[in-house]
């Protein structure tokens, strides 16, 4: 580490959204508490998700399109570590890179803006740019209609001011929204309707594989029972490709006795065909492949992934 009159300056690589750039000083704030002589600096880079505003995510790139550039500037030296929404992340590992923290995980709920779901009218139309969200919303609903949705969140908020719209309640949470105080109904949708992505709620952060000082630093933002949780979910949507192109979803939690449960989805476009499956267990990576195996062979997705593909 050095002596401390010359403190250590670790570089964190980020999106500079407003979310992104609270979630590294998230990060940054558990590092300095731990340790107290580092320095840490935002590196902030613009990935292709924020310059492409023109069309829906899963049509330029889908997963990655918001990592990608992160990652690279971590690989190339331009930073030491990289933050990023873990929902982001692709299932599978890149090479060279280590996931080496998961902070504490907030609320990975979704949450209906401006209408409550039970009360929307028929044919309504609903704003959200995902196919998971609009996959499950059209499975309990086929009536309901569906508006592309970008932009930060006072953007996606004054659209909900026309209609309703679907965000993570994270993210109101950290930037400490409250849509109620624009006269908005806030509705907080049980996982039984509208299972969670991947990740969703957790900051993740990679560092270099090689990196055994960074990887020892980082230690003081892992926050564990959420590192298993987001590991199994991770590893279940290695096991359907990595990027799966139809939706899905999942969602872990650690159980009193340290167990692990995992549900998790994978639906048609459309939403007329939705499968689930549920399982425990104590191997983070373990259960996710097995829940994906089950899910694919037993509940009918290869099906599903064979038609999307």
């Amino acid at each position: 580490m050095g002596p401390t009159s010359s403190p250590r300056v670790v570089r964190l690589a980020t999106r500079g959204s407003p979310l992104a750039r609270w979630q590294t000083e998230h990060v940054a704030g558990l590092i300095r508490g731990r340790h107290p002589e580092v320095a840490v600096e935002p590196v902030v880079v613009k990935t292709e998700g924020d310059r492409r505003q023109d069309a829906p995510i899963w049509q330029i790139g889908g997963k990655g399109l918001f990592v990608r550039e992160i990652q690279a500037a971590v690989l190339h030296g331009r930073a030491d570590a990289a933050v990023h929404s873990a929902k982001d992340m692709p299932g599978e590992q890149l090479d060279g890179l280590l996931l080496a923290a998961i902070a504490v995980r907030a609320d990975a709920s979704d949450v209906l803006v401006g209408g409550r779901l039970a009360e929307l009218r028929p044919g309504a139309r609903v704003g959200t740019g995902a196919p998971r969200r609009r996959a499950q919303l059209a499975h309990l609903r086929p009536d309901l209609t569906f508006a592309e949705l970008r932009g930060n969140i006072g953007t996606r908020l004054d659209v909900a001011s026309d209609h309703p719209i679907v965000m993570a309640s994270a993210a109101l949470d950290r930037l400490g929204v409250d849509p109620t105080e624009r006269g908005l109904d806030v509705d907080v949708l049980d996982h039984a309707d509208l299972l969670p992505q991947v990740g969703q709620g957790a900051i993740a952060v990679e560092s270099r594989a090689d990196a055994d000082g960074m990887i020892d630093l980082l230690a003081a933002v892992d926050h564990e029972p959420s590192r298993r949780a987001v590991v199994a979910e991770r590893a279940f949507l290695a096991e359907l490709g990595g990027d799966c192109d139809l939706p899905c979803g999942a969602h872990a939690t650690v159980q009193n006795d340290g167990t692990l449960r995992l549900e998790a989805m994978l639906a048609s476009l459309d939403g007329r065909v939705l499968v689930r499956h549920t399982g425990t267990g104590t191997d983070p990576d373990a259960l996710g492949h097995t829940v994906g195996r089950a899910l694919l062979e037993e509940a009918g997705g290869s099906a599903l992934l064979a038609v999307g593909r």
